[in-house]
């Protein structure tokens, strides 16, 4: 099973998508977004610069945790992954959005 894209409705009225991994695990979260399009488009955006290894940068925050984030075309983050315990970790990270991020799947958990 591949995994999907859940597009979600934030209660400050924002939009955001997660990248979920077969095993339901959240693998990339986005920005808010001001409509429920343009949450739609960085979906696309994610889509299409999975592909690319320069479009992840890897990073470290503030207490040494690892992390990376994913770049659009026009350089500006489109998701980032969760904090990891290893450089390692990050790697299996960035390799799941690789494999998932090609999904058409959206589950659209906004109406209802």
């Amino acid at each position: 099973m591949a995994g999907w894209y859940e597009l979600r409705k934030r209660s400050d009225g924002q939009f955001d998508f997660v990248l979920k991994a077969a095993n339901s695990q959240t693998i990339l979260s986005s920005e808010g977004y001001s409509s429920k399009n343009a949450a739609l488009a960085g979906i696309a955006a994610v889509r299409a610069a999975c592909a690319v290894e320069e479009r992840f940068e890897r990073r470290e925050s503030r207490t040494g945790e690892p992390y990376f984030v994913l770049k659009a075309e026009n350089y500006r983050i489109i998701g980032t992954s969760e904090m990891y315990s290893s450089i390692a970790s990050l790697e299996n990270g960035i390799r799941s959005v690789q494999t998932n991020g090609p999904v058409e799947a959206v589950k659209d958990l906004t109406e209802g």
